[in-house]
């Protein structure tokens, strides 16, 4: 980890303590901080934070104006911040179940959300079990005790439906039709490499990772390729690539496979 993200991650905990003191009884690093992918110019900063109770209406609003980039910038592409109730955590449910969710920084769309009712169904309600499952295999503590004692597991029926879920968000996204490479079309091949990978070996690891891992098990080595190397500077795979590794990738993890598309 680099200085200044060491030092915005401290910073951070800090000011989350001032806010909720003693309420505050967990910070993590979750996403690429926590699965040691970190790409300085690339990466968001993933972090959950722990609170022993429902928060007030008053700590949350002073929490999100205490976080955001213009009171304490990020130096990342921005801050994903969700926060939950110690409960939640232990509970491995699948369901979203936050007290804030905030998205803040100089790249990112500012997004600030008190109640997980006011989450537009439309951006996806998958997020936030797949990541207290990443959490509990890999979240880094910056305060609390280790991440596997306190974000509980999803179960696998649970994993599988959310990890649908999560493809078929990808897949109902535009796409362009032709063959020229899609801007972004890498994160999304290379975010169902890692869905695969979890479904196959029960482990989550970076997407550039698991790209890597499913080339060298024999799966599609143009598109993943390709995917990969856009993470530094090449050109994007096709839409067209996309969507059929995607689809191959969901029908796999559905038990699909005369669904699958090569």
């Amino acid at each position: 980890m680099d200085s200044d993200l060491r030092r915005y991650l401290d910073e951070l905990v800090d000011a989350a303590r001032d806010v909720l003191g003693d309420d505050l009884v967990g910070a993590y690093a979750a996403g690429s901080v926590g699965l040691g992918a970190y790409q300085a110019g690339r990466s968001d900063v993933d972090v959950a934070l722990l609170c022993a109770g429902p928060l007030s209406e008053a700590d949350k609003r002073a929490l999100v104006a205490r976080l955001r980039h213009e009171a304490l910038p990020c130096p990342a592409r921005g801050l994903e911040l969700v926060v939950y109730r110690r409960e939640v955590a232990a509970a491995g449910s699948p369901e979203p179940g936050f007290e804030v969710e905030l998205n803040t920084g100089s790249g990112m769309p500012f997004r600030r959300t008190l109640d997980p009712a006011d989450r537009p169904a439309v951006d996806g309600r998958f997020w936030y079990g797949l990541d207290r499952s990443i959490l509990h295999q890999s979240g880094l503590p910056l305060l609390g005790p280790p991440a596997g004692e306190v974000f509980a597991e999803l179960t696998p029926a649970d994993l599988r439906r959310l990890l649908i879920e999560a493809l078929s968000w990808w897949l109902a996204l535009p796409t362009p039709p032709d063959d020229r490479p899609a801007p972004g079309a890498e994160d999304a091949v290379l975010g169902a490499c890692r869905s695969l990978v979890r479904h196959r070996d029960g482990v989550w690891l970076s997407k550039v990772e698991a790209g890597r891992r499913l080339i060298d098990a024999g799966d599609p080595a143009e598109v993943i390729g390709r995917a990969v190397a856009a993470r530094h500077g090449g050109p994007s795979p096709t839409g067209t690539q996309a969507r059929a590794f995607q689809h191959r990738v969901r029908a796999e993890i559905a038990g699909q496979p005369g669904d699958q598309r090569r």
